[in-house]
Parts: C-alpha cells; sequence; structure tokens
C-alpha cells in the first residue's frame, strides 16, 4: 500500500488533536514559571537502541507548533541508532520547545519500538520472499503513526481502513453463505457500485482454498490458522494464481517456519500491539 494516508492534512489534524488533548488551554507549568521570550537549546537523546522512527514527525510538530524554532536533524528515518546518540537539536522559544518536549516523545519513542520490532521479525526471514504485513489491530487515532512506523522498519501496510480493500474473513463468510456466495456477493457489489477495490479472502482449510480458487476474483488468499504443512500444501494449491497471506498468531518462534511455506505475506498483529517503546529524552544542553 502507498504512502497515501500521510498527508499534510492529515498529520497536521493529528498534531492539532494531540495538542488539544495535552495542553487544552495553554501549558500552564511553563507560562508560569518561565518568563515569556525566553530561548534555549534542547538535544534530543537516544537512550536505548534499535531503529530509528518518527523524526520526520517529530520535525514536523516542532514546526506546526512554532515556525519560528530551529530544528536540526542528526538522524533520518530508518537509521540503526544506540544509547548515547542525539537524533536532533532545537533551539528557540523555550514555551514552544516543551509545549512540543511530550508529543515528540511519546511518538518517537512508539515508532522507533514499531520500526525496530518490525525489522527485527523481518530479518529473521529475509531468507525467503515472503514480507511482514501489518493488521488494523491498532490504537484507535494512531493508525497512520503505526502503520507508517512499519514501512520505516521493512515491513509492508496492509489496507489502511474498511474502505479501501475488501476483505472476507470468517464471519462474513459465515454470514453470506460460503466461500463462494461472498465472492459472488462481493463481485456484484463492485460492479453495482462502480468501485475500484481488491478483494481478500480468508480461507481454514484446503477445500475452502479450492473453492475460492474455482470462483475466483480474489487477488490475494489468506490462509489463516493452518498448520505449517498444511500452509505448504495450500501455497503449492494456489500456484500463483493468488497472492498468499499467512495470518493467525504468528509470534517470533513460529515466523520462520511460516515463511519457508512460500507465502508471499506473513500479517502480524502485534506489530501494533505488543512493540516495546524505546528510551528517549529531551533535556536542555
Amino acid at each position: 500500500m502507498p504512502y497515501n494516508y500521510l498527508t499534510k492534512e492529515a498529520i497536521n489534524s493529528f498534531i492539532k488533536m494531540a495538542l488539544t488533548e495535552d495542553a487544552g488551554d495553554g501549558d500552564h507549568t511553563s507560562l508560569a514559571s518561565i518568563p515569556k521570550g525566553i530561548t534555549g537549546r534542547a538535544r534530543l537523546l537516544l537512550k536505548d537502541e534499535g531503529v530509528l522512527a518518527g523524526i520526520d514527525l517529530a520535525k514536523r510538530i516542532f514546526e506546526y507548533i512554532d515556525p519560528q524554532l530551529e530544528v536540526s536533524l542528526l538522524k533520518n528515518d530508518g537509521d540503526l541508532f544506540k544509547y548515547g546518540e542525539i537524533a536532533l537539536t532545537v533551539s528557540g522559544s523555550v514555551h514552544s520547545i516543551l509545549l512540543a518536549e511530550r508529543l515528540v516523545l511519546n511518538n518517537m519513542q512508539r515508532m522507533s519500538g514499531i520500526a525496530s520490532y518490525t525489522q527485527k521479525l523481518q530479518h529473521m526471514i529475509a531468507h525467503t520472499k515472503a514480507k511482514v504485513l501489518d493488521t488494523r489491530k491498532t490504537t484507535p487515532n494512531y493508525r497512520m503513526m503505526e502503520k507508517w512506523a512499519v514501512s520505516i522498519g521493512g515491513g509492508v501496510n496492509h489496507r489502511y481502513g474498511l474502505f479501501d480493500m475488501i476483505l472476507l474473513k470468517d464471519n462474513h463468510i459465515d454470514y453470506s453463505g460460503g466461500i463462494k456466495k461472498a465472492l459472488q456477493n462481493s463481485k456484484e457489489y463492485i460492479r453495482l457500485n462502480n468501485k475500484n477495490l481488491k478483494i481478500e479472502i480468508e480461507t481454514r482449510s484446503l477445500k475452502e482454498v479450492e473453492e475460492a480458487l474455482e470462483e475466483g476474483g480474489a487477488f490475494r488468499i489468506m490462509l489463516d490458522n493452518m498448520t505449517p504443512e498444511l500452509m505448504k500444501k495450500a501455497v503449492e494449491l494456489i500456484n500463483g494464481k493468488a497472492e498468499t497471506e499467512a495470518s493467525g498468531g504468528i509470534t517470533e518462534n513460529s515466523i520462520i517456519n511460516v515463511a519457508e511455506t512460500g507465502v508471499d505475506y506473513i500479517s502480524i498483529g502485534s506489530l501494533s500491539h505488543s512493540y516495546m517503546s524505546k528510551d528517549m529524552s529531551l533535556k536542555a544542553y
């Protein structure tokens, strides 16, 4: 999926909402304790190691809050970092720096955690053709940043939301009356509504894979909660007629076996719900 969700408007809207949540009618601690007009500088210290993510967003946050702030990036998104390094420096109004501080850190810590975990998993399966995919198991109102971080870490974004792909999962299939009926209904929906939507369908057995192939129309077939042995047979059965995606509780302990079945993609919800944030701080100097 392209980065079409990373628009200036979307990012600015996120920053505005986040600042409203945090600052309300003003950062009264800074306003009360530090005289207006005081200037200073700060640097973002990296107190961990991993893949850096969110530094471009950090620059945008500083600039949104105060275009007069001078921000110097010493590292870029996707760079490896280690303890003790400095990611950026900022100088200008102290009130503006302090207003931005927590929002910058919250984003960079979380995004770097996601990017680092994504790269770790992708490196584990680098000897195969499989690519790590994210999911919709994201933090409400924070999906854009979590998917951005997955991309920075070398993973691939799945659909952004419910609106940009038809993904027929178990409940859709059961409610509609089976694999073939779900595909038939979806293809008819696309035709009647003149939609440019790709169809992916989840399968839970070789029989369902066969039904999906017989009906056609899916550009990708998801192999859900299958053993690696069964998954390998499914990949052979599909034989390039559609992309393949493994899904269902895949962890560090199982990802290599899954990747070696020959699947194209492996979707992992833990990329955005079970990562560890990276330690960072913004300090005056």
